[in-house]
C-alpha cells in the first residue's frame, strides 16, 4: 500500500441533522478534510443493514448498503421526497448519538414515500433500476426477497418462518416472490439507491486522491439473507438450526470469552464448490472499495468453534480452517486485490505463515505494546513494514480513554517509552509514534486526533448496549486541525506522492 496515512471514521458517526451520518453532503465535506489533511485513506465500518444490536458486524447481508445511509437531502433534490416532511421528524434527543430506534421508526416511512414518487417517473429509471437487478443477481433477488418475508413476519427471524419457507420450498418461494412483488422491487429500489451513492461518494473521493479502505467481517449473521439463502455452506443441522457458532476463547480480556454466535462455515462444502461464495463476496467488496480490511483473518487458518447451545464460550476447541486452499484461490481468482488482514488475537506460527502466504498486510495496534494482558509483542521497532498500525480500533477504547482506564504499570511503561508526563501529552505521542513508525500504512481513529475520552468510544467487545452510537458534529474539529495532521503527515514521509527514502 506504499508508505501513507489514513483516518478511520464510521458513516454512522458523520454530522447529519437526519439522525446517522450519510452519503451526502456532509461525508464529501469530510473527503475534503482528508485530502487537506493529506490523508491518502478513509476506513470505515461495514455498511450492511443492522440487525440485532444495531451492530455493523450482525447485518442482514454481506452484500447490502443500510439503507440508514441513504442521503434524504439527496432525495429531495431528486424530487423524490418533500423537505418538509424530512424536517418533520424527530431524530432522537441527543445529536451526539444515533438513536436506533428513531430511525428504525421514521426512516424507513420516508423510503417508501420517495419509492412511490420514483414509481411515478419516467421509464427510463426503471430501467436503469432492472440492469442494477441483473448485475446483482447472486445476492439480490434473494436479499429483496428475504427483507420482503422479514417485513410480513413482523421482523422474526427466518428460523420462525412457516416450514416452507424456512426450508425455501420451491412453490412457497414462488408463490411468495407474486404475492410481494411491490415489496421486493421497494429493496431494489433502496439497494439501487443506496449504491448510486455510494459510487457517487466514492468517485469525489477518489478524484480528491483519497482511497476507501472498507470493512469485511469474516462471518454472517445467522439471521440473514446469506445463511437462508445458502444454507448448505454453514454448519447448521436438518432443523436449518446452527450446530456450533463462533466466538473466541477466554483470555485476559473476557474470562468467558466471546461467544459470537454467528454460524461456522462448513468449509469442506465451500472448499468443493471452489469457495465460489466466498469469490463472489469479496469481488463485490472490492468493487464498492478500494480496499477491504477482512476481520478475524486467523479463521481461516483455524477459527474457534463453540457449541451452539453453550452460554459462553469456555467449551469451544480450535478446528482447522481452510488455510492456503482459501489463500491461493483467492489470489487466482482476484489477482491483485488490496486487502487488509486483521490477524489480532490469538496469533500462532501457523497463522503468521499463512498470512506471509497471502502477502496481505496485518495489523498492529499500539495500545497492546503497552497492555499488559497482551501476551504478543507489538511494540513498534519490532513492525515489518507490510503492516498498518492504529493507534487504537473500533474495539479499544480511545488512546484518551486508555490513559484514564489503564493499569498504572501500563501507563508508566507508555510515559517511559515516549518520554511522556501526562495523558494529554502521551495521546499525542501514540499518535507520532504511529505515523514514525516503520509500517507501510498509518490509520488513526479520528476521535484520537481530537483528544477524546470514553465519550468518544465505538464498542465495548462483549456488551450489547451503548455502542456504535457515537457521533461527530462538524463544530468540534478545531480550526486548523487538517493542516495540523497534514503537517505530522508530512514530517513522517506520509504525505500522497511522497518517496522516503529507503
Amino acid at each position: 500500500m506504499g508508505r501513507s496515512a489514513g483516518i478511520l471514521l464510521a458513516v454512522s458517526s458523520l454530522p447529519s441533522p437526519y439522525g446517522i451520518g450519510s452519503f451526502g453532503e456532509a461525508a464529501r465535506r469530510w473527503v475534503d478534510f482528508l485530502h487537506d489533511a493529506g490523508q491518502r485513506y478513509w476506513q470505515i465500518l461495514p455498511l450492511g443493514p443492522t440487525g440485532w444490536g444495531d451492530s455493523p458486524y450482525q447485518s442482514f447481508s454481506a452484500f447490502a448498503l443500510s439503507p440508514y445511509y441513504i442521503d434524504l437531502d439527496t432525495l429531495a433534490a431528486q424530487g423524490l421526497l418533500d423537505k418538509a416532511d424530512i424536517n418533520a421528524v424527530c431524530w432522537g434527543e441527543n445529536p451526539a448519538a444515533v438513536d436506533y430506534t428513531a430511525l428504525y421508526a421514521s426512516r424507513e416511512t420516508l423510503l417508501r414515500a420517495a419509492f412511490k414518487a420514483w414509481q411515478a417517473q419516467s421509464v427510463a429509471p426503471a430501467l436503469e433500476m432492472e440492469a442494477f437487478v441483473q448485475k446483482n443477481e447472486c445476492w439480490l433477488p434473494n436479499y429483496a426477497l428475504f427483507m420482503a418475508l422479514k417485513q410480513r413476519h413482523g421482523g422474526r427471524s427466518w428460523l420462525e418462518w412457516e416450514g416452507p419457507l424456512c426450508f425455501r420450498d420451491a412453490a412457497a418461494l414462488k408463490a411468495a416472490q407474486n404475492a410481494l412483488a411491490d415489496e421486493i422491487v421497494y429493496h431494489y429500489f433502496v439497494q439501487y439507491t443506496a449504491c448510486q451513492q455510494w459510487a457517487a461518494l466514492k468517485h469525489y473521493a477518489n478524484g480528491k486522491g483519497v482511497e476507501i479502505i472498507g470493512d469485511m467481517p469474516i462471518y454472517v449473521s445467522m439471521d440473514s439473507a446469506d445463511t437462508w439463502a445458502n444454507h448448505e455452506l454453514f454448519q447448521l443441522d436438518e432443523h436449518r438450526r446452527p450446530v456450533r457458532v463462533a466466538g473466541c476463547p477466554p483470555d485476559p480480556f473476557a474470562d468467558a470469552g466471546q461467544l459470537w454466535g454467528n454460524p461456522l462455515y462448513d468449509w469442506a462444502a465451500l472448499e468443493a464448490r471452489g469457495f465460489d461464495w466466498w469469490v463472489s463476496r469479496l469481488q463485490e467488496n472490492l468493487a464498492l472499495f478500494d480496499v477491504v480490511r477482512i476481520d478475524h483473518f486467523r479463521g481461516f487458518e483455524s477459527y474457534f468453534s463453540i457449541p451452539a447451545r453453550d452460554k459462553d464460550a469456555r467449551n469451544g476447541t480450535w478446528v482447522q480452517g481452510p488455510g492456503a486452499a482459501f489463500i491461493d484461490t483467492i489470489h487466482r481468482a482476484i489477482p491483485g486485490a488490496r486487502i487488509i488482514a486483521e490477524d489480532l488475537g490469538y496469533v500462532t506460527s501457523e497463522v503468521a505463515a499463512l498470512l506471509e502466504r497471502s502477502g496481505f498486510p496485518g495489523m498492529k495496534v499500539l495500545q497492546f505494546a503497552f497492555d499488559s494482558r497482551e501476551t504478543g509483542n507489538y511494540m513498534p521497532y519490532t513492525y515489518p513494514r507490510n503492516c498498518v498500525v492504529y493507534s487504537g480500533t473500533h474495539d479499544n477504547p480511545t488512546v484518551a480513554g486508555w490513559f484514564a482506564r489503564a493499569s498504572q504499570e501500563d501507563t508508566a511503561l507508555a510515559h517511559a517509552y515516549f518520554g511522556t508526563d501526562s495523558a494529554e501529552s502521551g495521546g499525542r505521542a501514540f499518535i507520532r509514534c504511529a505515523l514514525s513508525s516503520v509500517a507501510d500504512t498509518c490509520v488513526i481513529p479520528f476521535q484520537d486526533y481530537l483528544g477524546l475520552g470514553d465519550e468518544g468510544r465505538m464498542n465495548t467487545p462483549s456488551t450489547s448496549d451503548g455502542n456504535w452510537q457515537w457521533r461527530l458534529s462538524e463544530t468540534a474539529i478545531p480550526a486548523g486541525l487538517s493542516q495540523t495532521i497534514r503537517a505530522m503527515t508530512e514530517i513522517y514521509g506520509r504525505l500522497p506522492g511522497a518517496s522516503p527514502s529507503e
